[in-house]
């Protein structure tokens, strides 16, 4: 399959899933009144769909792989807020 656009790639459109995920579990009755935790879990999310998406649109491999990268950080960002 050829990737004309970030759309096509698959971690993007899971990373997309996984933002209506986070916006569906952050929008009940737990985080009603934390909006800083929401808030951060959100943008969170959010951030790994936009880091994929703007290294492709950078066109080269290079910062391809450097924006991956830091769509790993808000990942472990998440995941440290819930140990």
């Amino acid at each position: 399959m050829l990737i004309t656009s970030f759309e096509d790639i698959e971690v993007w459109r899971v990373s997309r899933g996984l933002v209506k995920t986070v916006y569906q579990l952050t929008y009940n009755q737990s985080f009603h009144k934390d909006y800083a935790l929401k808030d951060q879990i959100r943008r969170s999310a959010i951030s790994i769909m936009a880091n994929i998406a703007e290294g492709f649109e950078r066109r080269s491999n290079k910062e391809f792989i450097q924006f991956l990268r830091y769509s790993v950080h808000p990942q472990q960002r998440r995941k440290a807020i819930f140990i």
